[in-house]
């Protein structure tokens, strides 16, 4: 890499958490092998997270042919001018996105993720336990069938299993039960959300004893249902026997009878923003979200849990399950399909570029704002008025771009699947 040039290759780490995909299973793994071959995958290790840019959990560096300890974050600081103006006047000096690949096993916790207020709030009353003093909204883009939880259900279908199952009544309180079902018949936001607000908190906070012993109870019973021939899908079970395998006990197991469960397709998407409860559950995404690490768990995790800050923070309006998607805008033209994703906020956007059978080319116009890149399939070329010679960005390939820079890949393999984030400025 020379001084000049303004797009390079970025050498990406993983973190291995309890919750990824093991060994070749993991498409995280499959990634970081396809782009160095040298880099050895542990059968017995999970491999849950693939992080691209400048966060200080897991920083990019700068990759060159003799090796690099440069950080992208110190390129940044040494070429601030490359962020562009649009960029350094709402964020400063530093990327304001953070780009993931995730491959999830076994659930994630029960989560929500804090508004810019809320961060600062929690970053100055509690820095040993929320590190960043920023907000982190998320877009989530499928790469493979990708099962979560996401939003509270709409409160009728609460309080329809509030009615059909004892042991939900009897973990959240009946009095609170009794009324949830009640406003479920009114048409009062207000009152539905304090309903709904009422009966999550008191789950949260049931005695643990308590909430082992109704979680035996209906486990039992929907297994019974299952082997003498009766279907249990009304109650969730699949989903509540997976999440009660991986913890068993867990009062997380009974947030199924309030979150929706989604799943998306390769290419659909979810936007989760501040205060919206979701977990993860199964399947290969992109994933990319303001520059923070901020959690606030409740459940599902052996991590630390700040119920009541979840409890006050959550948004406990109830929408259907296809509202929790996000729409991406896709147009084709010459083979290649873009679909970009630009959720209502400024830190990032993503764009997903497809090219079909026979198309060998792809550009990937100039932005007012830098981005990172990543082949998830194909192979090809790349160039730029920058570049001495052209850049290899085959499968696993990431690469940065400085603003308002174009490049041209001339795709060698038969298709081409890349996914470029950068914020929306």
């Amino acid at each position: 890499m020379s001084e000049g040039e303004l797009v390079f290759p970025l050498k990406c780490s993983v973190q291995n958490y309890a919750w990824g995909k093991v060994g070749k299973e993991s498409e995280v793994a499959s990634l970081q092998k396809a782009a160095d071959p040298s880099w050895q995958i542990d059968e017995s290790t999970p491999y849950a997270e693939l992080w691209m840019g400048t966060h200080v959990n897991c920083p990019s560096k700068v990759r060159t042919p003799k090796g690099s300890n440069l950080s992208l974050k110190d390129w940044i600081t040494q070429h601030p001018e490359q962020l562009g103006d649009p960029v350094r006047k709402k964020f400063g000096d530093d990327l304001p996105f953070l780009f993931k690949v995730l491959s999830v096993n076994k659930s994630l916790s029960v989560q929500a993720h804090p508004n810019k207020v809320q961060a600062e709030k929690l970053h100055k009353n509690f820095p040993d336990v929320y590190k960043d003093d920023n907000h982190k909204p998320e877009l989530a883009v499928a790469l493979t069938p990708f099962k979560a939880l996401c939003g509270f259900r709409p409160i009728k279908e609460v309080a329809e299993y509030l009615s059909k199952i004892e042991e939900f009544r009897a973990v959240v309180g009946g009095p609170n039960a009794c009324k949830l079902i009640s406003a479920s018949k009114t048409l009062e936001m207000p009152l539905q959300r304090e309903a709904m607000k009422d009966c999550f908190a008191s789950l949260m906070k049931q005695d643990p004893e308590i909430i082992q012993t109704q979680l035996k109870l209906l486990i039992n019973r929907l297994q019974g249902l299952d082997s003498d021939g009766t279907d249990s899908c009304n109650f969730e079970s699949e989903v509540l026997f997976k999440l009660y395998d991986e913890f068993p006990g867990d009062v997380g197991c009974f947030t199924v009878y309030f979150l929706n469960v989604i799943t998306l397709k390769p290419g659909e998407s979810m936007f989760l923003e501040a205060n919206l409860p979701h977990a993860y559950l199964s399947g290969d995404t992109m994933e990319c979200m303001a520059c923070s690490d901020n959690v606030v768990r409740a459940g599902l995790t052996p991590k630390f849990r700040d119920v009541h800050t979840l409890c006050e923070m959550l948004d406990y309006t109830g929408k259907p399950a296809n509202k929790t998607k996000f729409t991406g805008k896709s147009t084709t033209e010459g083979g290649i399909t873009v679909t970009t994703f630009s959720p209502p906020i400024r830190d990032f956007a993503l764009k997903r570029f497809q090219t079909e059978p026979g198309c060998n080319s792809l550009r990937l116009p100039a932005l007012p704002s830098p981005s990172i890149s990543i082949v998830i399939q194909g192979n090809g070329t790349a160039s730029n008025s920058t570049l001495e010679s052209t850049l290899p960005v085959n499968r696993g390939e990431i690469f940065f771009t400085s603003v308002n820079q174009e490049i041209t890949i001339d795709v060698s393999s038969e298709s081409m699947l890349l996914f470029q984030a950068y914020a929306a400025v």
